[in-house]
């Protein structure tokens, strides 16, 4: 827990979200995902005032994986991992209509929009072409065919979410 950075009147709801995210992520689906459910933990947690304080933590914690889970297309069969609703509420131990609607609220509240590349997984983020493009003199270039130190700029300016190559360079 302690990559996830939160007020400290918030830290026990958090831990106890993120005790119960990592155990289905490590179990079910990888790494990474629990990775990106620690980040949007942390994203909520810092809200003001943090919706985390109110609820069934459960609740919560299924919401952040189904959300997650959405903006990676984890229902999507030819992903891997790969998982369904119906899957997602059993390891979860939530009704699958509650789990999605906690889901809408967490996108909602994070206005996450399904090519945000802060919470999606890093192969996706490669093949998606929109996470690439910025504007340079009024034209639209893919920064991944720039040289590296302009790609390093962008990276340091928060434009691109990693710089490509780079094994494991996100914050």
């Amino acid at each position: 827990m302690d990559c996830v950075s939160v007020p400290h009147a918030v830290r026990p709801y958090a831990d106890r979200v993120v005790a119960a995210t990592d155990a289905v992520c490590l179990e079910h689906l990888d790494v990474e995902y629990a990775g990106l459910c620690r980040r949007v933990v942390g994203k909520l947690g810092r809200k003001r005032p943090s919706p985390l304080t109110r609820g069934d933590l459960g609740i919560w914690a299924a919401g952040v994986v189904y959300a997650v889970g959405q903006l990676n297309f984890v229902f999507d069969p030819a992903q891997t991992p790969h998982a369904t609703a119906d899957q997602l509420s059993g390891w979860l131990g939530v009704k699958k209509t509650t789990m999605a609607n906690k889901a809408r609220l967490i996108r909602d509240t994070l206005r996450l929009s399904d090519f945000d590349s802060e919470f999606m997984r890093r192969d996706l983020v490669e093949a998606s072409p929109l996470a690439w493009l910025l504007e340079v003199d009024g034209l639209l270039v893919d920064i991944r065919h720039a040289p590296a130190q302009f790609q390093v700029r962008a990276f340091e300016l928060g434009l691109i979410p990693f710089v490509p190559g780079v094994a494991d360079d996100r914050p």
